[in-house]
């Protein structure tokens, strides 16, 4: 059945049954349809949640170029993990629990955004063996030339997040620097947290 046990009890408690059934069956699907796929290959970032195995929750984002994220087919999606702090949050979340929840935001024309839900597990680049369509074989070579390892997510969930309350944004170009350890480009310490004691 679509929906957690925890949604069916509050859409009992606050009386939206009703609005939720509608949502759930003309907008949720265990698949991406063609529209899905169009989308996702437009897109430059997407916000991932993940959770350790006793609950503990991290949020992230991962971006690229346009599809960077790949689709592998109607069920599967792949996105690449290029080098960063060093942490390994979402990875180490993912390795000791694979759920996963995906939200594709769309700030700068459609306004709209896609969610995907489903199960995670970590590729490191020696043990990537997948089939691209001929319309992604440029963009995962360009994303394998940068990536350290790979996250394929297997689908259970997919749907829509309403434009009503995202905000139309301006993009602007601009160069990013790829792997870099410069300080000053990655945000140095922006938020002034170096001196700061850790616990309070």
């Amino acid at each position: 059945m679509i929906g957690s046990e925890g949604e069916r009890k509050l859409q009992k408690k606050y009386n939206t049954a009703s609005r939720a059934n509608s949502f759930y069956k003309n907008q949720v699907l265990t698949y991406l349809n063609e529209n899905m796929i169009s989308f996702i290959k437009k897109m430059e970032l997407c916000f991932i949640a993940t959770s350790d195995s006793k609950g503990g929750c991290d949020s992230s984002l991962r971006s690229g170029e346009p599809n960077f994220c790949l689709v592998l087919d109607d069920t599967s999606v792949i996105y690449p993990e290029y080098r960063g702090n060093g942490v390994l949050a979402s990875l180490g979340n993912i390795s000791e629990n694979p759920n996963i929840g995906m939200l594709f935001l769309d700030f700068t024309s459609d306004k709209i955004g896609l969610h995907i839900n489903g199960k995670a597990e970590i590729i490191d680049n020696e043990d990537l063996d997948i089939s691209i369509s001929d319309d992604q074989t440029a963009a995962f070579e360009r994303e394998q030339s940068r990536a350290v390892r790979w996250v394929k997510v297997s689908i259970e969930e997919a749907y829509i997040h309403c434009s009503k309350h995202i905000p139309l944004m301006q993009k602007v170009d601009m160069s990013l620097a790829w792997g870099t350890d410069d300080m000053k480009l990655k945000g140095g310490d922006y938020f002034k947290s170096k001196n700061c004691a850790q616990t309070k």
